[in-house]
């Protein structure tokens, strides 16, 4: 009784890796192992290399801006209209500058979430869920293993970010102290670079804890979707055992054997009829093979779409009822004619190899 019991509680420990089948149902429900670290640290790289390579023209933008607005608009008359146009030139400017980033930024966050899920868009996360209102299960997930996690990461996000923060400006200091006898020119492009290094000096910091943490997220899926034994047979069951299942798995092969027969139909020698309930077509190689083979066979249905097939390819058809019915019950496809019925199915190949010429040229 206590190994029977043993066995039942080993059997629903979940220590088995997930079937392609359930990982399909956890895609679908949008639950895949994903670290949205990836996609931050890779929109903060890019954006940042944008900012690097293009900052210097982002700079003249701005500065064309504010010459613009003390040059040009300042001297204009103050009316609905005038102040209508100020504002579609400044947005279409400011559009201009922040497009690139922008642009940069949505094909990172694509790019971050295609390299980890693939392409995927998920309807189920869209539709409302009750049980998220619930209290008792929201105090559930504020302290789960996942949101202490989660809590970690933060934290430590944040403090290698700072240091880097504090390195690369604590480096600079001097230069940051002098800030005031610089032009406006030199104040430009020592913040400009300041931001830029501690931009891609974080993001680079970023993303070595994304990669830890996308491992992490990889364990943890494949740990939560684990299966135990008895999901596995439950599984096996209910796609196995499934008569409709299975039935469509009958009829698909059927289909694929009668269009594999079908396309045989033309190479036979000649096509032994019941007339309308059998069709046996025969082929025989004098150079190849010991006896002549039944190469496709049909019933009802199929007989007459064998007939349909050899008429359309000039495939003779020969009359013979018992021989029809004793072939189709006693000869699978692919098989040779038994002995007992080669006299008879010679005499037919005869007639027909006679009535086409192919006689003389088989005797030379």
């Amino acid at each position: 009784m206590l190994l029977r019991l043993d066995l039942q509680l080993f059997s629903g420990e979940k220590t088995e890796k997930a079937t392609p089948n359930k990982r399909r149902e956890a895609r679908k429900k949008g639950q895949v192992a994903k670290s949205n670290e990836v996609t931050s640290a890779m929109i903060l790289i890019l954006s940042f290399g944008v900012l690097l390579i293009f900052g210097k023209t982002m700079v003249e933008g701005c500065l064309n801006i504010y010459r613009q607005s003390f040059h040009e608009y300042m001297l204009w008359d103050l009316s609905i209209s005038s102040v209508a146009l100020m504002f579609n030139q400044l947005l279409w400017q400011s559009v201009k500058l922040v497009a690139p980033i922008l642009a940069v930024a949505m094909v990172a966050a694509a790019v971050g979430n295609y390299m980890q899920v693939g392409f995927m868009f998920n309807f189920e996360s869209l539709k409302f869920n009750f049980s998220k209102m619930n209290p008792l299960t929201g105090l559930k997930n504020m302290f789960s293993m996942r949101s202490l996690v989660e809590l970690l990461k933060a934290m430590l996000k944040i403090s290698i970010i700072s240091s880097v923060v504090f390195m690369i400006i604590w480096k600079q200091k001097d230069q940051l102290l002098i800030v005031g006898q610089k032009s406006i020119y030199d104040f430009a492009r020592l913040i400009g670079s300041l931001v830029i290094e501690i931009g891609l000096t974080g993001a680079g910091s970023l993303a070595a804890i994304a990669a830890a943490d996308y491992l992490y997220q990889k364990l943890s899926f494949e740990k939560k979707i684990r299966m135990s034994k008895q999901d596995i047979k439950d599984e096996y069951k209910k796609t196995e055992g499934d008569p409709h299942i299975k039935g469509q798995r009958r009829a698909k092969q059927r289909q694929m054997s009668m269009n594999r027969m079908m396309q045989e139909v033309p190479k036979a020698d000649v096509l032994i009829t019941n007339p309308t309930h059998f069709a046996i077509a025969i082929r025989y190689d004098i150079a190849t093979m010991d006896a002549p083979q039944v190469i496709a066979k049909g019933q009802d249905y199929v007989a007459l779409k064998m007939k349909e097939i050899a008429k359309e390819h000039k495939v003779m058809t020969v009359e013979n009822r018992p021989l029809a019915r004793a072939l189709f019950a006693a000869v699978e496809v692919g098989d040779s004619i038994p002995e007992e019925l080669f006299n008879a199915v010679g005499e037919i190949l005869a007639y027909v190899y006679y009535q086409e010429g192919r006689y003389k040229e088989m005797m030379r």
